[in-house]
């Protein structure tokens, strides 16, 4: 056997094992994160379900008071609260980045997107609590001299106009990634069947990335639904049914950060439930975004 074979298929063994190695690594990493995940809702669950037994399912979820000093635990305003400042948030902030994205993508020169994008990749990297002191100081005093209101400014409306901004970078982001990803070749053969540059951005381009899109709705949903400072310094923190949008509300996770640090007992496994109801809250609408996706292939 000559040198030049033997070289050869000692390099073919030295690149298998280290595939081999590099599979081993990646395989180790994905089973951390799922170890991760699965931890977490073990937890969860674990703790969650002997205080469900305690207050009862219907009780708890259906409830409509919160008072742990006669250990009353009903989290349907809290749930109420979520839904409508996460609602808020995304008609806010889902038409305004969709736009920036298609604009970043297929309108603006390269100067234009050059300033643009670092401006919003900033807005990504300021913390939640840069974003609270801003509508705490801005957003309050401006509703409330607008528009008045029980909650005197710190309302579902300012948190959802607040919520609506901090989901923008990522809307923005990910949607604009989508529609780049896009082949040209669809853009170019609305063009040549007549259709105008709007119209083919429109009507081609932007159904083709949809799913990318969704993705950027689902992500922009999760950080408003997990969203904490931000809500606490301008939501108002009141925990019973709003009666519109310019009432004070708490959500979930205001509920869980303004109590955990004193809670003892039945009222610790009672927020922890809370932790394991928004969990499953927004496993549901990742949920329903993916069915929406596969019947949208369909």
């Amino acid at each position: 056997m000559t040198a030049p074979v033997k070289k050869g298929r000692a390099q073919g063994l030295l690149q298998r094992n280290n595939e081999a190695v590099a599979r081993f690594v990646f395989l180790a990493a994905a089973c951390v994160c799922v170890l991760c995940v699965a931890l977490i809702c073990a937890y969860l669950f674990a703790t969650a379900l002997p205080a469900l037994a305690k207050i009862g399912p219907l009780q708890f979820l259906g409830g409509v008071r919160w008072d742990p000093n006669r250990n009353i635990f009903g989290i349907l305003p809290m749930l109420v609260g979520s839904v409508c400042v996460t609602g808020g948030a995304i008609l806010f902030g889902v038409p305004v980045g969709l736009l920036t994205a298609v604009y970043l993508a297929k309108f603006a020169g390269s100067r234009t997107a050059g300033v643009l994008r670092p401006l919003v990749s900033l807005m990504a990297g300021l913390p939640s609590i840069v974003y609270g002191f801003f509508g705490l100081v801005v957003l309050v005093p401006l509703l409330r001299e607008l528009l008045g209101g029980p909650g005197r400014g710190k309302s579902i409306l300012t948190a959802s106009i607040l919520l609506g901004m901090m989901i923008l970078p990522t809307i923005i982001g990910v949607s604009e990634s989508a529609l780049r990803a896009v082949p040209g070749s669809y853009h170019e053969g609305a063009l040549a069947l007549g259709a105008s540059h709007e119209r083919s951005t429109f009507f081609v381009v932007l159904p083709a990335a949809k799913s990318g899109i969704l993705a950027s709705i689902v992500l922009g949903v999760g950080r408003a639904v997990g969203e904490t400072m931000a809500v606490v310094m301008v939501a108002g923190n009141q925990a019973r049914l709003p009666g519109g949008v310019l009432e004070g509300v708490r959500t979930m996770t205001a509920n869980i950060v303004l109590e955990m640090g004193y809670a003892q007992d039945l009222h610790r496994e009672a927020l922890i439930a809370t932790a394991t109801a928004l969990f499953v809250f927004i496993l549901l609408i990742n949920l329903l975004l993916a069915r929406v996706k596969r019947g949208d292939r369909a």
